[in-house]
This record gives C-alpha cells, sequence and structure tokens, in this order.
C-alpha cells in the first residue's frame, strides 16, 4: 500500500531531489506539496516547487505557497549554497503548474482531516508550517502519522552550533519538538554521509528523463558550491534522506532520543540539544547505507518523465 504524504519544503537543490525521490516511487502517493521560506524566500521557493512538480509530472497535485517568514525572526536564506534563485544551475522555465489559491496550512489541514489513512509529512526546510498547523488545529496535527525532518544535528552548519533548517524559525521547531507528534529526525550527523559522488553524478548523466537531466544540473551546482563555501570535495544531499527512511527505513542506524530546541542561546540559537541518556520520543537517524540510498534516487529517477 501507498504510503501518503505532503512534502513541505523551501526548495532548494536537494529539496528537489527530494520530491523527486518521492514522486517517482510506486510506494508514495504526494497529496501537497507546500512550501516556505528557507533557502530562498517565499516567492522563489514557490516558483521552483512548480517549476519541480512540472519536472516529474505531478500535474493533479496542489502546490500551496506557505509562511514567508519565522515566527519571531526576520527570514534568513542561502544563496552561497542555493544562489540568487534558490535553484541556481538548471535553467528554470516559467511553470505550468499553478500554485493553489488557499495557504500552505489550510491545504496541510484539509489533506490531513479529510483523508482515510494517516498522513505521513515530509519536511525538509524550516518547521514554521507544522508549527502554525499545530497552533491552528491540533486536531489536524494529531492525524500526522509521523513526521519525517531534515533538520538538526551534533554539530552545526549555519553556525558552528545550528543547522540551517533549524536555524531559520528555531521558535517554530521548539513548537513542534514539543508537539508530541511521532518525529524521524535526519540530521548533518547522517545526511553528511549522503555524499554525492563522481560515479553517483554519471549514473544520474546518463539517464535519459528529463528529471535526471535537471538532477544532474542540480548536483553540478551543489558541488561547486560546497566546495566554494565549506571546501568539501563532495555535497552532502541532505533532504532526499527524509524521503528514504520512510521508504527503506532498513537502511539507516537510528537511536531514540529527547531533543530540545535553543531559542535563547546568544552563540547557541537554533542548536538541537540531543539527549540519548535514557531514549525519548525522537528517532533519529545516525547511520544510512550510501550505495542503496543512491540506488532509490536512481530508480526514482528512471521512472519520471
Amino acid at each position: 500500500m501507498k504510503t501518503p504524504v505532503i512534502m513541505d519544503m523551501d526548495p532548494g537543490h536537494d529539496d528537489v531531489i527530494a520530491l523527486f525521490l518521492a514522486a517517482g516511487h510506486p510506494d508514495m502517493d504526494i497529496r501537497a506539496v507546500t512550501t516556505v521560506s528557507g533557502n530562498a524566500d517565499i516567492g522563489k521557493t514557490t516558483r521552483n516547487a512548480l517549476v519541480a512538480a512540472d519536472t516529474a509530472g505531478l500535474d493533479k497535485v496542489p502546490v500551496a505557497e506557505g509562511a514567508g517568514r519565522p515566527l519571531v525572526r526576520m527570514p534568513e536564506h542561502a544563496p552561497s549554497i542555493h544562489g540568487e534563485s534558490g535553484l541556481d544551475g538548471p535553467a528554470l522555465p516559467v511553470p505550468a503548474h499553478m500554485v493553489e489559491e488557499r495557504h500552505a496550512v489550510d491545504v496541510m489541514e484539509e489533506v490531513l482531516l479529510h483523508s482515510e489513512e494517516d498522513i505521513t509529512v515530509i519536511a525538509t526546510g524550516p518547521l514554521t508550517n507544522v508549527a502554525l498547523l499545530c497552533r491552528k488545529n491540533p486536531k489536524a496535527a494529531r492525524r500526522i502519522r509521523r513526521l519525517s525532518i531534515m533538520g538538526g544535528g551534533t554539530f552545526g552548519n549555519w553556525t558552528p552550533a545550528a543547522e540551517f533548517n533549524i536555524y531559520a524559525d528555531a521558535e517554530a521547531a521548539e513548537i513542534v519538538f514539543a508537539s508530541g507528534i511521532p518525529i524521524t529526525m535526519c540530521g548533518l550527523d547522517v545526511t553528511h554521509q549522503a555524499l554525492a559522488s563522481e560515479s553517483v553524478v554519471e549514473r544520474i548523466k546518463e539517464i535519459p528523463t528529463m528529471a535526471a537531466q535537471f538532477t544532474y544540473e542540480l548536483l553540478d551546482h551543489f558541488q561547486r558550491a560546497y566546495e566554494e563555501r565549506f571546501h568539501l570535495a563532495l555535497p552532502p544531499v541532505h533532504d532526499p534522506c527524509a524521503v528514504a527512511v520512510c521508504l527503506a527505513p532498513s537502511l539507516f542506524t537510528f537511536e531514540s532520543a529527547d531533543v530540545k530546541v535553543e531559542t535563547a542561546g546568544k552563540h547557541t540559537y537554533g542548536e538541537t540539544v540531543i539527549d540519548t541518556t535514557a531514549g525519548g520520543p525522537v528517532q533519529i537517524a545516525v547511520d544510512i547505507d550510501n550505495d542503496k540510498f543512491w540506488g532509490l534516487i536512481v530508480q526514482s529517477l528512471k521512472n519520471l518523465p
């Protein structure tokens, strides 16, 4: 049986690859795509999501624009990684897909309340939309079967303490981690193992689909950006981990933990404080089979237009 999902994202190169992984896999049923400010401003992340939905053939899936700023702080973006468009590298056509008139949180609420099955939410950006849903309609939030997030870790990539998605709206993340929703967290500890090697990139280049060629161009930019910004020869492709962990949990090893989010620290704002000493409600991915992970992505790209 297919897993029904909402993809909540801030595209972003790796967000698009995450969407392609979900769209091309026969066991995943995307009910909605919702956007949030993060890697770029909300206008750009929404445009990028529409382009990605077109490329993946998601003609009947609603794409809804969500929160344009964090709950408390001013917006923060990542042009040093994703470029000014949020999706530098491939040519970005004018999207044919039309954005929903309704706000993303309203779309999430409707999907959750009207589905016969509980829904998995895969969040690959800041958690603003999910926090707003928790505040607006706790009953709808309780219909989330599992929330799979890319965010956090025991080290940072935006500050020494904080990973970007959590840092971009730590107050929202604090609400979500305290909500009681079952959470699987793919933080930097595992996503930094999900490396796009030269051989992986070449495999993708040889796939004769639009989605694969788009992904190849995304990875080409991503590799150069990570080399310039972080001096890493191979880019970690973070966001697809949050999809893969739903499709193939056997590719990962996990620890159970209690997770708190730092919202007051001068030097540690956005840090995920992870306590594994007595277990806890959050399932944290700590290791990944990288070869099989990329095998999933390659197969999805072959299945797409």
